[in-house]
Formats: C-alpha cells, structure tokens, sequence
C-alpha cells in the first residue's frame, strides 16, 4: 500500500473515530453557504419585526436630517437550519451527564467556527454594507453578529426604513417608523438589524415604598448580615467558601463616579474586614472598537447597588461593573454583554438588572438576547436576569396596568435563569417578633433566622394587602379595596413579574398588547418535573425568586448611593439613613453571588436551571412540598434547598379592556378574563408564576451532589 495513503487512512480512521465517540467535539464541517444568487437592492423582503410599537402616526414627529449618526448598529445574521438544529443538541449535552460533551465549554472562537455562518456568506453581507455606504466595524468571533455605523440617510436607502422623531410622555425618541428590508438574495442569512431605535431596557430598581398609615411602622432594612442568615449563608463562609477566585460581571448602560460607595458599603457592614479579597473593577469591553465609555448618568444607582449585593451574596469575590454607552440604536448593555462573551476571558457569572417586555422589546432585540445569553451558556457561563418589577403586567410600570398580561424580553429566553421578587411575610402573619431581635449586631444584622416568605407585590390588588387592611381579599368591584379612598394609596404596578412568554416572536396587533402573530419561547426540556408548571407549551417566569421588596411591608434593601446629582445621599454612620430600594434588580445580582458559591466548589455550571429544576422536583416530591413550605418559617425541615412559597401573589389594579376584570368601579384587577376573576398570577404548591420554584438555603444548594 502507498505509504502516504496508509497515513492518511490512519489519520482518518482516527478523525472518524473520534467524531463517534465525540460527535459535536469532532472538528465541524464547514458551513452551508446560504447566499447562491446575485444581489438585486430592487428585489427586496422585509426582516423580523424591530418596529417599536410607540413608532406610530400618533408620536410622530418627523423625519430626522439623514446626516443624522447611526453607530454601531448590530446586523444578527442567520445560521443554516442544520448547524442550528446541531448548536440545540449541544446545548442539550452540556447538561447531559451522559453525554460525551456534559460541561465541555467553547471558546468564542471554538462556538463560531461550529456553529457560525460561512464565511462566504459573512463576506458577501458585509461586501453589501461597504456598497450602501456603511462602515463595517467589524464581524463577531461568534460569526453571527455584524457590527455597523452610518447615517439615517444610508439606513432609508439601504433598508428602505426612514428614521424618525418621536415623542412619548414629552421625552423625544428616534425610530424606524417600519421594518426594514434587505435584497433578497441576502434574506436566508439574515435574521434583522436588532434595534434602530433608542427605546431602551431599563434599571429594575423600585425606590422605597412610601405612604401615610397612622400605624407608626417599624421598617427593617435588610443588610449583608441579614440576607447571610436568613439564605443559610453563614455555614459556607465559616466553612471557607465565600467566593474566592470567582468573577461577577453585572451589564450596565452607566459608570460609576467610583468605587468609594462600594468601599463604604463592604466596610460598615464588616465584608471588608471578614473577605479581604472581595473588590470591584470598572471596565469597558470593547468588541469590534464598539464600546465608548457612557459615563455617569442616572443608571449608576444600578451599577452601585448591583456590585454591593452581588458582593453580599459572595464576599470574596471579584465584582467587574462591564459598561458601554448606549447608541441611537443599540442598548450599551447589549453591547457591553456581547463583548463578553466573545472576548478572551468570559466571566462565569453575568448579572443583567435590567428589562423590557417582549412586546415593546420587539422580536429583533428578543432574539438577540436569546443569541447571546445561548452563547454565553455554551462558554460555561450563568446568566441571571431579573424578572422585572412590574407584577404581572412587565408592560406597564405605572399606576395601572392597561397592556394586559406580559413578561421582559430580556428574562425570558431559554437560557438564563429569570429571578422573581419575594417580600417577607411576618407583618402579615403579626410574627414581626419571631424574627427578627429588637437589637442589631455590630454588623448591623437583626434577622433570626429565615423568615416566610410571599412574592412581592404592593399593589391594592394583591389579595393579601386587601385582607391585612379590609378582612376580606377582595380587591376589585365598586366596593373592592382598590375602590376605597385608602387602597388607593396602592395604585400601582409595582412588585415581582412572572408569567408565560407570550410575543418572544411575531408582531402585536395592538400596541404593547400580546397578541397578533406573537408566540412565546418554546418550553425548554428542562421546565418539567415540578409539580405546579403550568402546560402552556411556552417558557414560563420566573425561574426563582428572592427577597427584592422596596418597604410595603416594611422591609427593603440598604446600600451606599452618594450621588447627590441623581437622587443619592451620603453614607453616614447610621445606614438607617442610606439609600433603600427594592427590586428584582437586587435578586438577580445576588443569585448571581450564589451561583458563584456553587462555582467555587464544583465549577462552571452554564445555565444551571437544569439542575435547579431537577433539585426542586426531587425536594418537592414525597411530601417535600408540606416540609419545604415557607409558610412554615423556622420549622420547615433543614434539609430544605428551596423554600416553596405558597401565599400570595403578584396582581395589579388595571384599567382598560386587556386582562382587566372590572365589574364596576374604575380600579379593576388583572385577570386572565374580562369576564370574571381569574387573576395572574397566585402562588400555588411546587412551581408557581409568581416566584417559580421559590427562594433558597443556599448551604444546602452549594452541598448538593447534583453539581457534579
């Protein structure tokens, strides 16, 4: 036999030896070319929807100057169906213990060249840029993902969509006033621009509640020391696992002035002191010459409070605040996680406080987180995202819900963990005293030991609210609670969001309203087992919950915020006199912190939900429900991971005729029908819309075998 040709069977028998023992490890194929024919800018089809439903002939205020910049818009292109459908097995072996691939993580470089385009076909999209006049700044490492600038002039010729001004509420926008289009020769590698407008997510953070009740209440902020003893913290940290070596990055769209607030925080609360090698670091992660630094603006309230938190739950650990200025058409955070993800160090736990419902989110920018947090997952890396703060209704942050039933964008994907908002439960219960001392340790502690827990909600038609103050639970109807000159003192969206994924994809028929050709995510494989999760067919939220109320009981977070330019105040010797807020804000970056704890004893864990999953439906199975019930507080059983919670719920008053039932009276509540009460949502045993599989011991999360 030929000597050269023996080699080369050798060799391949060894390729392909290895391809069958490790399919989606082999080296991949290249990629299908998806663009076959000439380019014709006459023969045109339009791309996902990315119009955002305030762009309208009401708010219109006319077309911008076309010398008007348009930087670094995001181009997110289409992979062919069959490295899709093998990218979506791998996804599924990484958290297969059986597989070959259980937690074998790719690089960014590694993720592209499996799972990326052509490169033919990213040659030919970004030969069409140049050609329209625009400046590719560069493609990705994923090679899904195109970075571009220009004007709105060059936008209206190139995707025949005029940029114009508009006007909500007396706050001046830019928008595309419709879809865009590309050639069609280019349509089968592309998917959309992800955004042209600048209607971007914002902070879930919700200042302090605040109202006249006559009762002389007594309002506990809850620090470090609190949240370590009621989440079972404190055997980990005496056991010397509190986060060393671990990173955090929280996403922002702010920087800070600097880190002497965070400083100040870990100092009076005695972090500094017991975890020296807890710090934070300031960085601006620049993808293709894509991240400008934003500077300081009002979202640094979120930076500082993100840090601080993360850094409660995590004490040793490093907290890196990752940041880029926002564009007319893309939002800095995205743009900040993107370059993450795709740079030479990816940090194994990323925080993102920040939301905006599908609908006005619109399927562009809901796909493009999807794209990202997926690839974030295959690097190894946990993302956890707050659920939103608006209760049912992540629609609307107001003082009525009027959009109906909806969820955040940016928390719904299949591939982070969405944290819910959970309030404590010992006013209602009239038990203020079992848990918590009348006096504060030296580190400003004065929690027990865990305390019941109900979701946030502070809304007059949260059905325990209206029976703490009226005795009956009745909100809505003339004579309802939210009818009453008092419970409307409670008119408001304001608590922890959960529900189903209605309008991932497609367009809403009415403005912000699900409905349409709106679809939600799929149901991943791994929301099963628990008894509870609903058979809707589509991703349900939240995943879990956490503490995150701002004072409605009478419990809130404390932190140091300074910055007198933007509402902050100084950080005195009394922490009594700091900022307080709440949030699922505070939840996600302090799951973030848990996470970093499993991570330091058993290693990356990717989207961990599966194993979050398969813990709840093995702790809530046999009668782990009656035993892990928080309602039960202190006599709960220790061996507990999570804490069902089983009281209350996250309703708001509605106004209008969407998911609102209001048989008379003008405050109705939201509902799943017009035409008779069928609120969203309530707590129930096992998994629940409201706070998901519940809140955590975060001892006995860290010790479970289940990691490994």
């Amino acid at each position: 036999m030929n000597r050269k040709f023996a080699i080369f069977m050798a060799l391949s028998g060894l390729a392909f030896a290895l391809a069958v023992a490790f399919p989606s490890q082999a080296l991949a194929a290249p990629a299908r070319a998806l663009i076959t024919r000439a380019i014709n800018n006459n023969d045109r089809v339009v791309l996902m929807p990315n119009t955002h439903p305030h762009a309208n002939t009401a708010n219109d205020r006319g077309a911008v100057a076309d010398t008007l910049a348009m930087d670094h818009m995001q181009l997110l292109l289409k992979r062919p169906a069959e490295r899709e459908a093998a990218l979506l097995r791998y996804m599924d072996d990484l958290n297969n213990k059986a597989s070959p691939n259980y937690h074998k993580w790719l690089t960014a470089k590694e993720f592209g060249e499996r799972y990326g385009l052509a490169q033919s076909d990213i040659d030919a999209v970004a030969r069409w840029l140049s050609s329209q006049g625009f400046r590719v700044n560069g493609v990705y490492p994923n090679r899904i993902l195109i970075d571009f600038s220009g004007n709105a002039g060059q936008v209206r010729t190139a995707f025949n969509a005029e940029i114009h001004y508009i006007d909500v509420g007396g706050v001046r926008h830019t928008a595309n006033m419709r879809d865009p289009q590309v050639p069609a020769a280019l349509a089968p590698a592309v998917q959309g621009i992800v955004s042209l407008n600048d209607f971007n997510p914002r902070p879930q953070i919700s200042k302090k509640f605040t109202f006249t009740d006559n009762q002389g209440r007594t309002f506990r902020a809850v620090v470090p020391a609190d949240l370590a003893t009621i989440y079972n913290l404190n055997p980990l940290f005496t056991g010397g696992t509190s986060g060393q070596g671990q990173t955090i990055a929280a996403i922002e769209d702010t920087d800070v002035i600097s880190t002497a607030d965070f400083n100040a925080f870990r100092a009076k609360f005695g972090l500094s002191a017991g975890f020296p090698s807890g710090n934070l670091t300031q960085v601006h992660p620049s993808g293709p010459t894509n991240c400008a630094p934003p500077g300081v603006n009002g979202d640094d309230v979120e930076a500082q409070l993100d840090a601080q938190w993360a850094s409660a739950a995590a004490p040793n650990a490093s907290i890196i605040l990752a940041s880029c200025a926002n564009t007319r058409t893309t939002f800095g955070g995205l743009i900040a996680f993107n370059n993450l993800v795709n740079g030479a160090s990816t940090p194994p736990v990323i925080s993102v406080s920040y939301g905006l419902c599908e609908t006005f989110n619109t399927e562009t920018r809901n796909l493009a987180f999807n794209s990202a947090y997926q690839q974030a997952a295959a690097e190894g890396v946990s993302v956890f995202v707050s659920s939103g703060d608006e209760d049912a209704s992540s629609c609307d942050r107001a003082s009525a819900a009027t959009h109906g039933i909806g969820v955040s964008g940016l928390a719904s994907t299949p591939y982070n963990v969405a944290v819910g908002g959970t309030d404590y439960g010992d006013v209602f219960a009239h038990a203020a005293a079992t848990y918590w001392s009348s006096s504060n340790t030296a580190t400003y502690g004065s929690a027990l030991s865990y305390i019941p827990e109900i979701p946030w909600n502070n809304s007059c038609a949260s059905e325990l609210i209206a029976l703490f103050v009226t005795g009956s639970p009745v909100a809505y109807g003339s004579t309802g609670f939210c009818n009453t000159s008092f419970g409307k003192n409670f008119l408001t969206t304001s608590g922890g969001s959960g529900g189903p994924s209605g309008c991932a994809t497609g367009k809403p028929k009415t403005l912000g309203v699900v409905g349409g050709t709106c679809k939600g995510y799929p149901k991943p494989s791994w929301q099963t087992g628990v008894t509870g999760i609903p058979s809707d067919g589509v991703r349900d939220l939240p995943d879990v919950s956490l503490f995150a109320a701002n004072g409605v009981w009478s419990h809130y977070f404390v932190f140091c915020y300074s910055n007198a330019t933007f509402g902050g105040v100084p950080c005195g010797a009394d922490p009594a006199d700091w900022a307080g807020a709440g949030g699922t804000s505070f939840s996600a970056p302090i799951w973030g912190g848990f996470l970093a704890l499993v991570n330091q004893v058993h290693g990356p864990q990717g989207n961990p939900n599966p194993v979050l999953y398969s813990l709840a439906a093995g702790g809530y199975g046999g009668g782990g429900v009656a035993n892990c019930n928080s309602s039960n507080g202190t006599s709960q059983n220790a061996g507990c991971i999570f804490h069902d919670v089983t009281l209350g719920d996250i309703i708001p008053n509605c106004t209008g005729t969407v998911n609102c039932y209001r048989p008379s009276g003008k405050n109705g509540v939201l509902s799943r029908s017009n035409s008779s009460y069928q609120p969203a949502w309530k707590t129930t045993t096992g998994y629940d819309l409201a706070t998901g599989i519940g809140t955590v011991n975060v001892t006995n999360l860290v010790n479970s075998g289940s990691w490994n």
